[in-house]
Parts: structure tokens; sequence; C-alpha cells
């Protein structure tokens, strides 16, 4: 394991090696065989592992990458020209050579000795003492060292020493001190010490030292300890599986304790991934400028939009990362991630996911519940109507999801109560069209339950079928879309096949959705919307929300309606949060555009933005104070050839001619980024990015390079 805790992707176990046959007329001295290596190869012991565990997380700005963070002022202090500097600098050094010289040579008299004289003892005043020449030559050290500090203060040498010099060089990183107090090292596990549990945080010690342990190992185990100081589990449970598995204890259900391949910068004890750095930019303050900028569940818990043209790195540079790090929260139990994107999409390897699931796919292992998991055809029918039809209502209450909704419910509702299920995809299109046969057996099969009531919602929808602007023969049409021989297969009900649900998010399950836009991209938007929809749906009753869900869209278009956004502004509340991922904003309604930029706390604009999104983005960044400098110079002219000298110095020390500044200052409001500077001004590779965390902490629009 690196310092950004990345590991060496080979095995963990060392083959035996086969011993070579030599040629068959060579006589027989056999080859030597190595010892087999008792640690895995690329980790000889736990240093690398201690040495990321120990390094220095201090707290920051929101956003701002932890790992060996060194804290910037709030404000940028004044800084010297390096001319000027270095011109001071010199002059200084001459100034304090002339007092030197002018002392040394006895011009200024001899009072600057009077002190050596009044210490000295007369015994050490003989000439050629070796005494007395020792204590002259330190006063003279003594009286030069301080006249160069002197100057070197007035020169600011201190300064150039920390521009120029070594620390300069040095960078940014964090120095790796001494290994700290056991109580203080998070390797030697404190709290389990304190809680009396000494033989597991002794066992988990000397994993980490032996290099055993990985930063997925930490994670998870950390989690499982706040189980039992939460009261989930008991403290005998989890010592005794320490004791027993060591860094393999409590795993996750799939077994796995790292990824197959891991790209990004990841720190599992702060729970970021890295996914740029603040640009040295005026545009930026100061405390960001240079800083690594990550994300986390706690800004990903108010959701992300992302905002950029085809190529600008909104999958490689933003959704990849974070769909690793998901993915490694959930090993480490601490979050639940659900992935929607094209086929082919550079989402990751299917090993780095529990449930794969290829709609369209005849290879598919799992298949998708089309109606979320409920029992409950009231519930089913307002997911199901989302998807469907939400991108087609309005923005007034009782459109056409309600109407919808009453529609599905009317025909699920019998449905499930004859034949135990909900319909599959040809059944639901049958009796959304009216079929006479589905029908007719729907309505013998109540009246043989004695399901009156629900015979009275069949009636209901046969009368509401012969009225003009019925919104069943909407209904059927988007179902026809996947009534296709491609789909065939997929959102079975009968039991026949492992259908995927989104209930499975109470635990820390890894999930990607492939959705076949080739060929079927209506399909796609609207299996993207019931994903969505069953989402908000799953997480808002779950039990435990300590565990983070979060679900990933690669690609949104068509998935934003007025329902969409008002679940998105519930999940904060509900510790879950998306991602959404557009190319353009005019992929949203436009009535939906601001709604959805306020409802979303993390907002990224990359570069290649068209000037009428970038509007959007200005109005929702606001505004800010600043302050407007005029600066008037008027060029000084000397008249005398004493005044003409000065001018002269002064243009060698500062490289500018002599003039007289009047300055104005002026409190103006001024855009933070303006539609023409989120168009034309963000380099190729850079975007800008504003973040809110989940404690409402904010951090205004950043200029991120995405490759820092």
């Amino acid at each position: 394991m690196d310092g950004d805790g990345t590991r060496d992707a080979r095995g963990t176990h060392a083959n035996p090696v086969p011993r070579p046959a030599g040629p068959p007329e060579m006589p027989a001295e056999a080859p030597t065989v190595p010892p087999r290596p008792t640690r895995a190869p690329g980790s000889p012991d736990g240093s690398a592992f201690l040495t990321w565990l120990r390094t220095p997380r201090p707290q920051a700005l929101p956003g701002v990458w932890r790992f060996g963070h060194r804290p910037r002022p709030e404000e940028e202090p004044e800084r010297v020209p390096g001319r000027q500097l270095l011109s001071g600098a010199v002059i200084a050094f001459l100034v304090g050579w002339l007092v030197w010289s002018l002392l040394w040579n006895g011009y200024l008299g001899g009072w600057w000795l009077l002190p050596l004289y009044a210490m000295i003892p007369d015994s050490w005043a003989e000439p050629h003492s070796f005494a007395s020449v020792v204590v002259v030559y330190a006063y003279y050290v003594l009286v030069a060292g301080i006249i160069m500090v002197a100057v070197g203060r007035l020169g600011r040498w201190g300064e150039i020493w920390r521009r120029y010099g070594p620390p300069a060089w040095r960078g940014t990183a964090a120095d790796a001190g001494p290994a700290p107090a056991p109580e203080e090292d998070p390797a030697a596990w404190p709290a389990l010490r304190a809680a009396g549990a000494h033989d597991a945080a002794e066992r988990l010690a000397a994993e980490a030292r032996s290099g055993l342990m990985r930063d997925v190992d930490h994670a998870r185990i950390a989690r499982a300890w706040q189980g039992v100081q939460r009261g989930r589990h008991s403290l005998a449970t989890f010592t005794s599986a320490v004791l027993s598995h060591g860094a393999a204890a409590c795993p996750h259900p799939s077994g796995a304790r790292d990824l197959p391949v891991r790209r990004a910068r990841h720190d599992l004890v702060t729970g970021q991934v890295r996914i740029g750095a603040a640009a040295d930019d005026a545009r930026n303050p100061y405390a960001y400028r240079g800083a690594g900028l990550a994300l986390g569940p706690d800004l990903l818990g108010t959701s992300l939009l992302a905002v950029g043209p085809a190529g600008s790195g909104k999958t490689g540079s933003l959704v990849r990362p974070l769909t690793e790090s998901l993915c490694l929260h959930a090993l480490a139990g601490r979050a639940a991630v659900v992935v929607v994107g094209a086929a082919g999409a550079d989402l990751g390897p299917a090993d780095a996911y529990d449930v794969v699931v290829r709609i369209g796919h005849p290879d598919s292992v799992y298949d998708l519940d089309l109606y979320g998991g409920t029992t409950d055809p009231d519930e089913a029918a307002v997911v199901l109507a989302e998807a469907l039809v939400g991108d087609l209502t309005d923005q007034h209450q009782g459109g056409d999801t309600r109407r919808s909704t009453t529609v599905l419910a009317q025909l699920l509702g019998p449905f499930r109560a004859v034949h135990g299920r909900f319909p599959g995809v040809p059944e639901l299109r049958q009796l959304l069209e009216g079929a006479p046969g589905p029908l007719a057996e729907l309505r013998e099969g109540l009246r043989a339950a004695g399901q009156d009531s629900l015979l009275r919602e069949l009636d209901a929808r046969e009368r509401q079928m012969d009225r003009p602007g019925d919104v069943g023969g909407v209904l059927a049409d988007r179902v026809a879309l996947l009534d296709r021989p491609a789909f065939a297969p997929f959102f079975d009900t009968s039991g026949q096949s492992r259908p995927f649900s989104l209930k499975a998010l109470d635990h820390p399950v890894r999930v990607r959705v492939d959705l076949p836009q080739r060929g079927h991209a209506d399909a796609s938007r609207m299996l993207a919307r019931l994903v969505l929809a069953q989402f908000t749906a799953s997480v808002s009753v779950r039990e435990d929300r300590s565990l983070f869900a979060c679900l990933v869209l690669d690609d949104a278009s068509g998935v934003v309606t007025p329902e969409a956004v008002r679940a998105v502004q519930r999940l904060r509340s509900a510790g879950a949060g998306v991602v959404l991922t557009l190319r353009t904003l005019d992929d949203v309604p436009r009535p939906l555009r601001g709604p959805l930029l306020g409802a979303i706390g993390c907002r990224m604009a990359l570069s290649g933005l068209t000037p009428w999104d970038g509007q959007d983005f200005a109005e929702v960044w606001g505004k800010e104070w600043t302050e407007a400098r005029d600066v008037t110079d008027r060029q000084i002219i000397a008249e005398t050839p004493a005044g003409k000298a000065v001018h002269m110095l002064r243009r060698v020390i500062t490289g500018k001619a002599p003039t007289a500044r009047a300055v104005t200052v002026r409190q103006v409001e001024r855009e933070r980024w303006s539609a023409s500077e989120l168009a034309h001004a963000v380099p190729a590779g850079h975007a800008v990015l504003s973040l809110t965390s989940v404690k409402g902490e904010h951090a205004p629009p950043l200029l991120v390079d995405l490759h820092g």
C-alpha cells in the first residue's frame, strides 16, 4: 500500500516455484529452489501503511484534501516583487559590509570596543595571550553577527530563504514525524484499549506492523467498532472476530477486501477521494489556492450536479473516482452505491460490483425489479408512473403523474389480488390497452375471491377507457417501449429470474445498472427515471441511515422531473445523495433548471459550457461584494542632478520609474463567475465547482484543475 491508500494489485500469496528440469545429458546438480516468502509480494512490512495512517489530517475548509494538508492563511499576505526583494537584500548586505568596514578600520572610533575592555580581566590583556585572542575574536564575531541580523531583517533575507531556498524545494508534502505515543497512535487502536479490548487492539496493531492490514480493513473494522459503541453489536462478539481473523474480521458479504484496480487517490480515514487541485488563480480564495480538492459523503450528501459537453471529463475525472470511492466505502460497510450508465461506459470493472444488471444483454445474471420490491400496489403505482410519464407532466399539482398513478393502481391492485404478483410488461400493456380477455379474467377472479372493493376499481378503469383524454393510452405507449424482443427475458414477475430490488440499500451493496442506450434511447431514459424513483422511495424508509446511500447517474438526460427535484431535496435528511451529469442544461425543462440547481448542494460547470448554461450557473452562484481599486500613476520629473540620481537608483531597485500614485477604493457588487467567464475563461481540463456540506458549510465557486 502506498501513501495515498492504494495498494499493489498483485496477489496476496506467493505460488511455489516449480523445480526446472535440466537437459537429460547434463549431470544431475539440481537447482536450488528459493524459500517460500512469508509475506505478500510488494508488502515487506507495514511501514507504508503506518506512514499513511499516521499522516496528519487537520481540519480544513469544505472540499480540501486533508491528507497531509498544510492550512494557509485566509488572506493573502503582501508579496514583495522578486526583483525588489533581491535588490533590497543586496543593498542591505552592502550597507552591513560598509558599517563593519568603518568599525574595523576605526573611522567610527573605538567606542564599540568599550564593552570588551570592561568585561575582560587585566590578566588577559597581555599581548599574544591565547585567552585574549579567543575572547577578542569572539567579540568581533558577536558584533558582526548583530550587524548581519539587523541588515538581514531590513533586507528580508528570511523571506528570500523561504521563497527560493530549500523550504521551497521540499514542496508542501507533510513530513513523516516520529511515531506518536500509544494513546495517540491510530495504529495502536486507543479506542479499543480504552474500552478494555486490549487483546483485540494488540492483534490489530500486530497485523498493521506486519503489513497484513489495508486501508479498507482499517475502515471496515472502525465501522464495526462504531456498531459496538452504538449497541448494535456486543463487545464480546467483536473481540472474538478480531482475535480469530485479525485484519480480515467483520468482512463484507462478498468477502472482498479491496477493488481489483484503483485509478484515483483515496483516503478512507477521512472518506475523501481526490478529484483535482484548486488552481492558483486570483478568483479562488487564497486559502484554497494550490490545495487538493476532494469529495466525500459529507459533501455528496447534498447531491452533486456536473454539466459539461462530451469529452470534458465528466466520466473519467469525476464519475469514475466517485464510483471507486463509494465502492470502497461499501467494502468498509459505510455505504451502498448504485451506478447507472450506458453499456460500455468507463464505470470500473464488473468485479468491482456485487450486482451487475445488464438490461437487454442475454448474459445478464440479474434482472431489474420493475416495481422496486414493494408489495403495496399504491406504492408501486407511484414509482411506475414517475418512470413512465414523469417527463410529460406539467408543473401543477394534479397533473398527469397523479392521474397516471390512479390508473396504474386501479390495475395493479386487482391483478395482485388475483395472481399474487404484479403483472409483467406484456400483461401490463394489455391491461392498459383495455384488452377484453385479461380484463374479463380479472373480473372473474375478483368475483370468485369476493374482492368487491377491487372490483369497483376495475369497473371505474373500464369506464374511464372510453373517455377522451384518458392517460391509459399514453401509459400503454410508454410500456410498449419495454415490450420489445430485446427485453423479453427482463422484468419478469413470475419468479423465474433473479430480480434486483433497491430495497437492498439497507446493506452495503455495490450495484451497477447498464442501460441499452444504443437503439433504445427512450427506454433507457425511462429506466433511469425508474431507478431514480425507486432509489428516492427506498432510502427514505431505511432503518439505518448511518449507512450512506448514493445513486450515480452517468447521464441524467430526460431524468429530471418535478417529482425528482422534490425527492432530491429530501435526500439530505435521509443520509443519501445523488450524482447527476448532463451534457447541457437544455436536457432539463426550462421551468426545472432553477429548482434543480437550488436543490443540489454541489454544482460543477466543466470547460466548454455554453453561455446560456453559464447564465444559469451565474444566477445560482449569485454576486459578492469586492473592492474595486482605481489607481492613477503620475510620473515624477526630477529637475536637479541629485534628484535624477535618486530616481535612477529607485528605477534600478524597483524596475519602475518613480511615480506618485493615487488610489481610490470602492465597494462594488459583482458576479462570482459571469456567464462569459464560464463559457470562455475555463481552461480545458478544468471546472468551476461550488460545494455545500451536510452541516451547512459552503465553499464558493472554485476553479479546479481536474488533472492536478
